[in-house]
Parts: structure tokens; C-alpha cells; sequence
């Protein structure tokens, strides 16, 4: 007897959406923006994702207006050059600089790429959080950003929220009421059952918010030159040739426009979602001067797996899509301006030495030391051999990948409301994974509160008769089904179809 599965990945395009009077063309991402706003989900009611990752532009710390897009970090640290961001107690503050929220979506899961042989996709500079949701989770729950001490804590904040309570009922058919309150509960605490589901919905809701047009607008100067609708000037031209040549940043930021299956132009992230160690120097304004980070090394299980420690001191590629609203810089927040990083790039092994970035030659008459010396990218960094001119060009370049270009870039050709020329192109969604993962046994994995039709057919001969196995609502990850009638099949097939 032979047991075959069809693995299917349903994809549920968002539609347009818009903050205004929270009108978002989906319940989930109307909680998601809700709970992404809140600073009750932290031990000391002050501090919500938006506190890191705002959703409004900073304050450029040059001319002291408002940037004309949100660049998705903290703008304390914008403002005032902090490199880390303070935790919802006073005192508190993390270890490496808030990346910016913009465009996260779209990295993979995380996962081992046998082919290139390198660890990709992920969240977070060292790639601690495998997906959107699993990262969403986290600063809720580390004790020197928002503080909560576990996710039943997490879960009583919720149900002091009517609007949660019936969003959560009609989202995800979860009632919070239901659950009793453990304000502040330890982690030691055994929660009640429904806990666990209500948390993983909330992380999901977010998530869902993140994979808005919000964070993912392709409204750059770029996109549109890309779509022919402008033009480039001489310096940003040659910026783009330096950094798609003798520069060779479009190496790991990857600059090309592609197309999807269905034919739609897929705009490029400048990312391709791996990790290297650029050799950062430490930077000692790091409140508490905690030890550098590991990166991917410092990940127990890629310790466990790599006991030559090739992972050590590699941090992720993050997309340069806003770059130019969204110092400091590094995963440690060590450079200030884009110039600077532009300028470490080039002449890391060649500017001179010096002992820490707090020396007032740091950047103009040497560089300290990486900060981790091991697994040191050398081939494409550190002596690019560009001049200052060539440099100031690719920072020109490089400001041409922010947002909201119709609103503020005066171009009589891209009026304000143009809309971005990639706005057929899909954004990330779940994706709905059904396995076979005993004899008879399925497995679903897929979006909580969504309905699913389990479907199998014998043959993928045509016609294709699909029939019914089972109808059911996810309420949590994993969920198993058996097929009884498995068992007298020579092969059967299966697929899950989400219903609206």
C-alpha cells in the first residue's frame, strides 16, 4: 500500500487597505493594528510595537521636520542617534538596534538552503524567530522590552478589552471571557488551556498587520523609475551603476525586479535574506556595554549544529528599501549616517586603526576592530577602492529607495496618488501546508480562524473529482485529521481549499 499527499499552498490576496479610522480591508489586520498599537501588552502599560517600529515618519535629525515616509524604527533612536531602544521599565534597554518592520514580510521562513549553503530568511538580526508571527510574539514577552512575564499575562490584558473580546469571538471563535485572569502570571505558571491559542491568534493578527501595504507600499523613486514613469538624475544614476558594479552591493541587495507565476512584475528588496559578519565594529554607547551579539552562532541549535562555530558573529541582510530614514545603522546602531556606513564598506581595511567608536577619529582617520573577527566577510568589503565622490553617488542612490515618492518628490510625472507600479504584485500570506503524516493521518498547517475544505481525489488523472473528506476551522496549528478510508487505497492525493 503506497500513501501519497499533495502538498498545496493557497494563497488569500490582501486588498488595498488604509489606517485612516482603522478601515483595513481585513478584520484580522484591523486586530492586528489594534494590538500593534497597544501599550497595555507591556509590564508597565508604556510600551507597544508601535513604540519600536513607528507607524509614523521620524524626525530627520538634520532639519528637525518630519521624514516624508514612516521608516518602521524607533525615533528616539532617529532623533537623537540612540542606538537601542528602551524597554517598558525604566533602565531597561535591549542589546541591538530595531530593525525596521518595512518589508519583513516578505523574508522566508527560515530555513537551511542546501544549494548555496547558507542559512536563509527568518527574523531578527541574528534569525532568532523563524516567521512573522513567531518574532511578533517575542518583545511581549523579553523582560527588558515589553516586559510580560508570560503569555497568560499577555492573554488577561486582552480580556480587559471589550473590542478584543468580541474580535477575537468573531476572528478566530475564541472567547476570551471564557479564560480566567492571571495578571502577571510567572511563565512557571501552568496556564489555562485556551491561553496558548489565544496567544499564537494575537501574534497572528499582527503578523497579518505587517503583511499590510502599510509596512509594504513600492512607492520609492525607484519603483517608478523602474517602471519608466521617471528619471534618475546623474549622480543617483551613477550611484546605481557603482552599486550594481565596482561596488558590488547588489550582491547580498539584490536590485532586480523579476515576475511571478501569474505574470506580475515582483519588485526587488535589496535583500536576498542571508547572513554575514561585515565586521562591525563594537559599539560602546550601548547602554550597559553588553557583550557583542553571536548572531546566528548564538542560536543553541545552530551551536549544536555547527561545532566549528562558521555561524558565529553573522547577522542578517536586511532589505536598504528606507535606508536613508532609518539611522543609526548595523545591527548594533554603531553608525550614525549613511555616509559612514558607505564609507565602512569601502575602506574598512584600509582607513587605519583605532581603539572604539567612541574616539573622535571613528570614521574619518580609522576603524576599531570587528567586534567578531571570526567568519569576516573580506571578498566584497573593506577595500572597494571607491572615491569619495563614487561614495556620496551610492548614498544618492540609496535615497531613492523611500517611500511615498508622489507625495514629495515635486515630479510632474509621478503627481501625488500615483499609485506604485507594483501594486498587482501579491503580498506574503500564510501559506496552507496539508501533509500525510501517518497512514491515513493528515496534518494541517495554515491561518487560525480560517475554514478549510480537506479534499482527495485517487487519481490526478483528469477529470479531477475531488470529494469532501472534512470541513474544519482552524483553531490551531498542526491540527490532525484521520482518513479511514485510507487504508483501501493504493494512492490518494489531498489538498486544503481556504474558504472565504
Amino acid at each position: 500500500m503506497r500513501m501519497r499527499s499533495e502538498f498545496l499552498r493557497v494563497m488569500v490576496l490582501a486588498g488595498s487597505l488604509g489606517l485612516a479610522g482603522n478601515a483595513l480591508g481585513d478584520a484580522e489586520q484591523t486586530l492586528g493594528n489594534l494590538l500593534f498599537r497597544d501599550p497595555n501588552l507591556s509590564l508597565n502599560r508604556n510600551q507597544a510595537c508601535a513604540n519600536c517600529h513607528s507607524l509614523a515618519p521620524a524626525i530627520d535629525p538634520l532639519t528637525q521636520l518630519p521624514f516624508g515616509a514612516p521608516g518602521f524604527v524607533d525615533p528616539v533612536n532617529v532623533a537623537d542617534g540612540t542606538p537601542v531602544s528602551a524597554g517598558s521599565t525604566a533602565g531597561d534597554f535591549g542589546a541591538l538596534n530595531a530593525p525596521s518592520v518595512g518589508y519583513a514580510a516578505f523574508s522566508p521562513d527560515f530555513f537551511w538552503d542546501p544549494i548555496a549553503y547558507v542559512y536563509t530568511g527568518g527574523q531578527f538580526w541574528n534569525g532568532r524567530a523563524t516567521n512573522l508571527e513567531a518574532q511578533a510574539g517575542v518583545p511581549m514577552l523579553n523582560l527588558v522590552e515589553m516586559g510580560m512575564p508570560s503569555e497568560w499575562a499577555v492573554v488577561t490584558r486582552l480580556k480587559e478589552d471589550t473590542n478584543y473580546v468580541a474580535l477575537f469571538q468573531q476572528i478566530y471563535g475564541l472567547d476570551l471571557d471564557a479564560i480566567p485572569a492571571g495578571e502577571l502570571a510567572p511563565a512557571t505558571n501552568t496556564p489555562p488551556g485556551a491561553v496558548a491559542a489565544v496567544f499564537a491568534a494575537a501574534v497572528q493578527a499582527i503578523a497579518q498587520f505587517e503583511r499590510s501595504p502599510v509596512f509594504n507600499q513600492f512607492t520609492s523613486k525607484y519603483d517608478f523609475w523602474l517602471a519608466g514613469m521617471t528619471t534618475l538624475n546623474s549622480n543617483e544614476l551613477s550611484g546605481y551603476d557603482l552599486f550594481n558594479g565596482k561596488a558590488n552591493c547588489f550582491d547580498c541587495h539584490v536590485s532586480f525586479a523579476g515576475v511571478d507565476r501569474a505574470g506580475n512584475a515582483t519588485p526587488p528588496l535589496f535583500t536576498d535574506f542571508t547572513y554575514a559578519n561585515v565586521g562591525l565594529p563594537r559599539n560602546w554607547n550601548i547602554p550597559g556595554t553588553p557583550p557583542p551579539d553571536p548572531g546566528l552562532g548564538g542560536r543553541a541549535d545552530i551551536a549544536a549544529a555547527d561545532p566549528d562555530g562558521s555561524q558565529i558573529g553573522l547577522h542578517k541582510t536586511m532589505s536598504l528599501r528606507n535606508i536613508a530614514i532609518t539611522p543609526p545603522y548595523g545591527h548594533n546602531g554603531v553608525f550614525s549616517n549613511l555616509q559612514q556606513v558607505v564609507h565602512f564598506y569601502n575602506t574598512r581595511d584600509t582607513l587605519g586603526q583605532l581603539d572604539a567608536n567612541t574616539n573622535a577619529g571613528f570614521g574619518i582617520t580609522g576603524w576599531p576592530a570587528p567586534e567578531i573577527s571570526s567568519n569576516l566577510c573580506i571578498a566584497d568589503i573593506g577595500n572597494l577602492r571607491l572615491t569619495a565622490a563614487e561614495e556620496a553617488q551610492i548614498v544618492a542612490f540609496l535615497r531613492t529607495l523611500t517611500d511615498n515618492y508622489p507625495a514629495t518628490g515635486g515630479d510632474t510625472n509621478v503627481p501625488p496618488g500615483t499609485p506604485s507600479p507594483f501594486a498587482n504584485a501579491p503580498l506574503p500570506t500564510i501559506p496552507v501546508q496539508l501533509a500525510a503524516t501517518n497512514a491515513g493521518t493528515l496534518t494541517l498547517w495554515g491561518r487560525l480562524g480560517k475554514t478549510y475544505r480537506i479534499q482527495f481525489v485517487n487519481s490526478l488523472l483528469a477529470p479531477r473529482l475531488w470529494q469532501t473528506l472534512a470541513t474544519v476551522r482552524l483553531g490551531t496549528n498542526g491540527l490532525s485529521m484521520v482518513d479511514t478510508n485510507a487504508i483501501t487505497s493504493t494512492s490518494r492525493f489531498y489538498r486544503a481549499v481556504q474558504l472565504p
